[in-house]
């Protein structure tokens, strides 16, 4: 792949892992009794310029602390200038190649470079940034250079492409033990941000302001938060729909129904939003969700859904990361989001036990909805029937309805073997990509 951001070191056989663990759950989602978790409940911030009902209904809203960031220089000169004043230069890591983008272009807005060491303590203990500004997970610079310094302006690259500068202003060694048991609620390796932390990153993080030079060579297209916006309606609610795996039915009918929500404006239009960075070691590869998403948008056509591909390093954090996603699309247009039962998940590698209860994401949504000027739409928790399609299941239990569900076994053994997929499970060119892809 030319995706830097993208995993390509998974074994086929892992690929095939992914996919069952996708379908197997394509109904429903379970979780055991809820770890502790920090930053659930509201807390203190500083008063903030006021978000409006109108602007809540609007597609275009107001980006996250009013004022979208763009650090891209636009003219050669401009970033021959940048380079000449670097000392030394590093290879950005695919996480951090992501964060890099997502600093420089305005995904992360309000920030304008990596978090130094109040801010980063900030984040972590109270999830909010200095001045009182919620925001989900710290966005750091790692190493494990000794020779980096404060004061040093390094130039950032991805192979031979010059991606950004970064001024370096403090230097610090994190307590990553607390930053995992506030942001992830756990400590423990099995859960796989923790096993981020512990092993992928350096012992010392580094906060310092970014200058965007150019954009990373991908398989996949990944437009700024301008560009999106710029494809929007104006005068429209924007539903935003996160996911880092293929679409099937179930997702499906969950996106588009959630247009019916009593929340959401007439004529409201989604954005299917995936992130196709780096996630968990076994989720289907980067380079082969965004070809399933691809020839569903073909075979769907449908004029009120969008669809654009996220940059972004999965933290599997949970409810945290539930806060980090919904400021994400604000920056991109998005007036509501839709969460998913323990969405951004994870289970422990170990025991198989979920790190977070069922409705943790849903719960610090609406708790922080009003701070983050973010309307959560909750999913509908859909099953598939012989005599009405797809209902909720509690439609379904009211009316006595037959259930129809295929076990992840039964559909590997189906993929694998050529036979037909039904259509009620997932869609015939979805299933096309990741068969080719096995």
């Amino acid at each position: 792949l030319t995706c830097t951001c993208a995993s390509t070191y998974r074994s086929k056989m892992k690929f095939a892992v992914a996919v069952l663990s996708l379908f197997a759950s394509a109904s429903a989602f379970t979780s055991s009794a809820p770890r502790a978790f920090n930053g659930a409940n509201s807390v203190a911030f500083a008063p903030k310029p006021a978000v409006t009902n109108t602007a809540l209904e609007m597609a275009k809203q107001v980006p996250h602390g009013g004022e979208l960031i763009d650090l891209m220089l636009k003219t050669d000169e401009e970033k021959e200038a940048a380079i000449a004043k670097c000392t030394t230069e590093l290879q950005l890591t695919p996480r951090q190649l992501c964060d890099v983008e997502l600093i420089a272009n305005g995904g992360f807005s309000p920030l304008t470079g990596f978090m130094d060491e109040a801010t980063y303590n900030s984040v972590v203990d109270n999830m909010e940034l200095p001045d009182g500004l919620i925001f989900g997970l710290p966005v750091v610079f790692d190493t494990d250079s000794e020779d980096l310094q404060p004061g040093m302006t390094v130039l950032l690259k991805d192979g031979d492409l010059p991606i950004a500068t970064v001024e370096f202003t403090d230097k610090f060694t994190p307590n990553k033990v607390k930053e995992c048991k506030q942001c992830y609620g756990t400590s423990e390796l099995e859960h796989p941000g923790t096993l981020m932390v512990a092993t992928e990153r350096g012992k010392y993080y580094m906060g310092g302001k970014v200058t965007g030079l150019n954009t990373p060579v991908r398989d996949f297209p990944c437009k700024t938060p301008a560009e999106v916006r710029a494809s929007l309606p104006d005068d429209k609610d924007v539903v935003a729909f996160q996911c880092r795996n293929p679409v099937h039915r179930a997702h499906y009918e969950l996106f588009t129904r959630a247009l019916d929500d009593e929340n959401v404006g007439e004529g409201g239009v989604v954005l299917v939003h995936p992130t196709c960075g780096p996630t968990q070691a076994d989720d289907i590869p980067g380079d082969v969700r965004y070809k399933t998403y691809v020839v569903l948008k073909e075979e769907t056509a449908n004029p009120r859904t969008f669809w654009e591909y996220l940059p972004y390093s999965m933290h599997m954090a949970g409810p945290r990361e539930a806060i980090q996603h919904m400021m994400i699309r604000k920056n991109f247009g998005c007036t509501h989001f839709i969460i998913g039962r323990d969405m951004a998940g994870s289970k422990s590698s170990i025991t198989g036990e979920d790190y977070y209860g069922p409705y943790e994401a849903q719960e610090i949504a609406k708790a922080n909805a009003e701070k983050l000027g973010v309307t959560p739409v909750p999913s509908l928790n859909l099953v598939y029937t012989e005599e009405e399609d797809y209902v909720t299941a509690d439609y379904a239990e009211e009316k006595g309805l037959t259930l129809k569900k295929l076990s992840g076994t039964k559909f590997r053994q189906m993929l694998r073997g050529g036979e037909d997929i039904p259509e009620w499970f997932a869609f015939k060119s979805v299933v096309g990509v990741l068969r080719e892809n096995m």
